[in-house]
């Protein structure tokens, strides 16, 4: 939604690949700047690059949108302000082919700033029992959303994402996932993380962690 000042960068990044055979949803969700704009320009020069555009309702019905629509069998995360190394897709896939129990693979991240200016390497967890358990602790983040690689059967199992957990809506499907499989990180960073005072980080940071909240109590429920 009017991501349009990062938006060009991004789809660059994912276009750059080494891993070749992917589809690119792109989902405008009722933008009012040129999002649009720069979404067909992409898409008249790559086939792969499919747009859905149509009148905004919220973040949590887009990523269901794009997961009922994608015809792959494993879902990429990425955010319009973010950016892909060249080798994410290939390294992911390779951890899930040899990882057949993981549902789900983030990795490490390098922080960049408004500008792109690297900030620093962001570490992260790799085994899936001290993912698990920082996720029921409320430290969001065990796994990076937007570095997320997802296999598409774990995301329809569980439902999608619920939109009962606004603005923690990755707390909530993690914690899900790892009721049925198991999760993972891969330790070196694959996705630059972009930090600015526009991202639901900072901008809803109250109303994400009350979610949170919720999200850890409905887990406890029900896993007794």
């Amino acid at each position: 939604y009017n991501g349009e000042k990062y938006l060009a960068e991004c789809i660059a990044s994912i276009l750059n690949q080494t891993f070749r055979n992917f589809e690119i949803l792109m989902l405008d969700d009722g933008s009012t700047d040129n999002t649009l704009e720069i979404l067909k320009k992409f898409s008249s020069m790559d086939s792969r690059c499919k747009i859905f555009s149509r009148e905004n309702k919220g973040l949590v019905y887009t990523l269901n949108e794009g997961i009922e629509q994608s015809k792959g069998s494993i879902i990429f995360r990425m955010d319009a302000d973010d950016i892909c190394k060249p080798e994410r897709f290939s390294k992911q896939i390779k951890y899930l082919a040899e990882h057949p129990e993981c549902v789900a693979v983030g990795s490490a991240i390098t922080l960049i700033d408004p500008e792109g200016w690297e900030i620093m390497d962001f570490p992260v967890i790799l085994e899936n029992a001290a993912i698990d358990q920082c996720h029921l602790q409320g430290k969001g983040g065990a796994i990076a959303h937007p570095s997320a690689a997802i296999k598409k059967e774990a995301l329809t199992q569980i439902g999608g994402y619920d939109d009962a957990y606004k603005h923690a809506e990755d707390v909530d499907l993690f914690l899900k996932l790892a009721e049925i499989g198991t999760l993972a990180n891969i330790k070196e960073p694959l996705i630059f993380y972009r930090q600015h005072m526009e991202s639901i980080g900072y901008s809803k940071r109250s109303e994400q962690i009350l979610s949170a909240q919720k999200a850890i109590s409905a887990a406890c429920t029900r896993r007794g």
